[in-house]
C-alpha cells in the first residue's frame, strides 16, 4: 500500500523549482487510485491558462527527475493537465483567488434539506468556509470538517 499523502509531498517538493522556473503555477498534486490503477497527477496554471503543449513541457521536465527519484515503489501514470474552470479549493490561495466569486460547495451531510449550494465565498478561516447563496441571499457559515468538496461554480 502506498503513502499517497507522502508521494504527493515529495512530488509537490522536486516540482516546484521546475513548474516556477517554466513560468507555471504548481495547482495541486494528487496520487490516487482509480479502477486499480494508480495516477500521479500534476495540475499547472498560468495567465491565461495552460495548452497541450505546456502540459507536454512540463511533463518532459519532470520525467528525468522521476526517473531519477525513483521515489515510487507502484506502477503509475503520469498526468500533467491544467485544473479546468471549476477547480477545487484546497489551499489558501485557491480561497484567496475565488474570493468574492461564485463556488459549489457539497457537504457530507444534508444542511437545510439539501447537499449542494452555489453562492458567492465571502470569507475563509483555517476552520471555516461563508457563503453567500445565489438563490436566497443568505449568508451561510461552513465548518470546512463538513465540506465534502468546494469548487469553483461551473461557468455559464
Amino acid at each position: 500500500m502506498s503513502n499517497a499523502g507522502a508521494i504527493e509531498k515529495k512530488t509537490e517538493e522536486l516540482l516546484l523549482p521546475i513548474v516556477g522556473g517554466m513560468g507555471f503555477e504548481l495547482v495541486d498534486v494528487e496520487y490516487v487510485k482509480e479502477a486499480g490503477n494508480w495516477y500521479l497527477r500534476v495540475y499547472i496554471d498560468k495567465p491565461g491558462g495552460v495548452s497541450i503543449d505546456d502540459c507536454v513541457a512540463v511533463s518532459r521536465a519532470f520525467d528525468p527527475v522521476l526517473d531519477k527519484e525513483d521515489y515510487i515503489s507502484d506502477v503509475y501514470t503520469f498526468e500533467v493537465s491544467s485544473p479546468g474552470l471549476n477547480r477545487p479549493l484546497k489551499k489558501e490561495k485557491d480561497f484567496i483567488r475565488a474570493k468574492g466569486k461564485d463556488v459549489f460547495v457539497r457537504t457530507y451531510q444534508k444542511r437545510e434539506g439539501q447537499k449542494e449550494f452555489i453562492g458567492t465565498l465571502e470569507e475563509f478561516d483555517a476552520g471555516s468556509v461563508t457563503v453567500t447563496l445565489q438563490e436566497s441571499g443568505e449568508k451561510i457559515v461552513f465548518a470546512k470538517k463538513e465540506i465534502a468538496q468546494i469548487r469553483m461554480a461551473d461557468v455559464i
